[in-house]
């Protein structure tokens, strides 16, 4: 969850604009209502956690916006004022493949602080904004990046076309022209967001009417945009590829501006397929939510006033209630509109891009309302529960493993390519899915076995008495794609192929396996941690369903053990594909 450091005298100053005291102890008491955590806190700042749901919560305007209503019932429009600008901004067709959603805005007269301070304060502030919603609903910049520049160092109307590598420009910060491609191996931002332009061979710019560039999404703005002390009008640009979140990202830094008194203006946007739209669009979304649906939740009935009143705090406006004319006439899911019964039709703001259900209305409408003020009662909703056909089965293998003195484990999906591939000498079963930014080396992929998992464990374990009997039933990932194993492991004295073989005929039997079509195939030498000879792949309808074998004492040793081990792993939706379930 992002965390975000909100300043006193910020807050103050903004709360103070209307005409409301900024009190710390009463933020703090009741800030969690809302999707908040708050850190830690003293005299200069406070140190809030906003839950991922709220990201219209990570500016110290947005913040004081929220807690105006939530904390002082003051009614806040669900929309923002948008006039139009009369600027445009033409997005070349070359940007289909490249960066196809983008979307801009105009921001005038914005208060950023009467002292050098203060600006300073509200420069970093923005910044700091900017990169919270990056990282949340632009997922670091991959479905959003945002680029806020000064306006009165610019001409439009405004163009974004796609340039080579070789193009050159001066980028924030810098002194001298750099190309792309230099941006892209030598810049910090550069070398930091390169991965999002892999594959290219053109890059996205922004560019005003004089051809100087804005923009070079999502790495860096230009040098001459820089937003400084003096820069009261903005122009921003938010560039990606998800639709929701451009916009949302767009309305959110739009909103923060607002609040220190900006005027919000549009500017046309022609996208790549000669579209034309007004953006930002200001106006809210209205939302329909059956009375039953909030009575089945909550377990109590609302009044329309009181689900306005809680609504309101919650930054939005309830319309009406009323009885639904256009919906269906038997409902089949608790949040269907059915003909006859009321609803209540609820106006939210747009940048609240977490509202994508009724349900999120509902809980709302649960928080303005407040939790304490629920009833302490039991409820009252029963749901009859049908278990999952994939359920069913591995309820079956942990009776079947458990019957064989079996203890089941649970470890880690994380892995590393020593444990999974040079260790237990197999090779991978598919692409390998990697995680990007790794936090140990011991985690730095998905694990494609279950097997060297349970000789981790029986390494971490064995200083103490033998036998030691584990199995696990987990997740597993090749080609990208999860799936279900199970595997055992026992280090004991007297383990070896013939025990392995023995649990394995056990597990099939239980299964209701017929043995007439189970084939147990060699394994060929050095392919697996198995002794040769004393390895098998276990074959279902000429398809392998797993292996199972005696450790090589080599393996063993990797792992640091130095007792007998027999093991195997089967894959299990194999099984159920191939094993018919006797009962049924």
């Amino acid at each position: 969850m992002p965390t975000i450091s909100l300043k006193h005298s910020i807050l103050e100053s903004i709360q103070s604009n209307h005409g409301i005291s900024h009190n710390p102890e009463n933020w703090m008491s009741r800030l969690s209502q809302i999707g908040c955590v708050v850190e830690k806190s003293d005299e200069k700042e406070v140190e809030i956690e906003v839950f991922p749901d709220r990201p219209d919560l990570l500016s110290h305007e947005t913040m004081a916006r929220a807690a105006r209503a939530f904390l002082h019932s003051e009614n806040q429009k669900p929309f923002l004022d948008v006039t139009d600008s009369g600027i445009t901004m033409k997005v070349d067709k070359s940007l289909e493949h490249v960066r196809p959603v983008i979307l801009g805005a105009i921001v005038r007269g914005v208060n950023t602080g009467e002292t050098l301070e203060q600006k300073n304060e509200f420069i970093q502030s923005l910044m700091e904004h900017q990169e919270k919603l990056h990282l949340s609903i632009g997922r670091k910049r991959k479905f959003a990046s945002i680029g806020v520049h000064d306006m009165s160092n610019l001409k439009p109307p405004f163009k974004v076309v796609t340039v080579p590598d070789s193009h050159e420009f001066k980028p924030l910060a810098t002194d001298k022209k750099m190309s792309i491609n230099q941006i892209l191996s030598k810049h910090p931002k550069g070398v930091e967001y390169a991965h999002l332009m892999e594959g290219l061979d053109v890059y996205p710019v922004i560019l005003d009417s004089n051809d100087d560039i804005l923009s070079f999404p999502p790495i860096i703005n230009g040098d001459h945009t820089t937003v400084t002390k003096s820069t009261t009008d903005f122009f921003i640009d938010v560039t990606g590829w998800d639709e929701r979140s451009v916009e949302s990202c767009l309305l959110l830094v739009c909103l923060s501006l607002a609040e220190r008194g900006g005027s919000v203006e549009s500017v046309e946007v022609t996208g790549w397929d000669e579209k034309k739209c007004l953006s930002p669009l200001g106006k809210a979304k209205q939302h329909r939510v059956p009375d039953r649906l909030i009575s089945r939740i909550l377990g109590i009935s609302l009044k329309p006033e009181e689900i306005a009143n809680a609504i309101s705090k919650m930054g939005g406006e309830l319309i009406t209630s009323q009885a639904i004319t256009d919906g269906v006439d038997n409902a089949e899911r608790w949040s269907d509109l059915v003909v006859g019964e009321q609803e209540h039709v609820i106006s939210m703001p747009r940048w609240r891009s977490d509202i994508m259900h009724p349900i999120d209305l509902v809980e709302d409408i649960a928080i303005g309302y407040g939790y304490e003020n629920m009833p302490d009662i039991q409820s009252t909703v029963h749901l009859n529960a049908i278990p999952l056909e994939s359920s069913n089965l591995h309820r079956r293998l942990r009776e079947s493993l458990r019957s064989l003195s079996l203890q089941e484990t649970q470890s880690l999906t994380l892995s590393c390519e020593r444990d999974q591939f040079e260790r237990v000498r197999w090779l991978n079963t598919g692409e390998v899915t990697r995680i990007s930014n790794p936090i140990t080396i011991e985690h730095t992929i998905l694990r494609q076995r279950i097997l060297p998992s349970l000789l981790q464990l029986l390494a971490a374990n064995r200083h103490h008495e033998l036998p030691q009997r584990v199995y696990e039933l987990g997740t597993v990932v090749s080609n990208n794609i999860n799936q279900n194993n199970f595997a055992w492991s026992c280090a004991e004295v007297d383990g070896g192929f013939t025990a392995a073989k023995g649990f394995a005929q056990a597990i099939l039997r239980d299964l209701g396996a017929n043995f007439e079509e189970i084939k147990w195939m060699p394994i060929e030498d050095n392919y697996g941690p198995w002794i040769s000879g004393r390895g098998a792949r276990i074959i279902v309808n000429e398809e392998e369903v797993g292996q199972i074998g005696e450790i090589d004492p080599i393996v063993s040793l990797e792992f640091g053990l130095r007792v007998p081990i027999h093991a195997g792993e089967f894959n299990i939706e194999s099984l159920g594909r191939l094993i018919p379930d006797p009962v049924l």
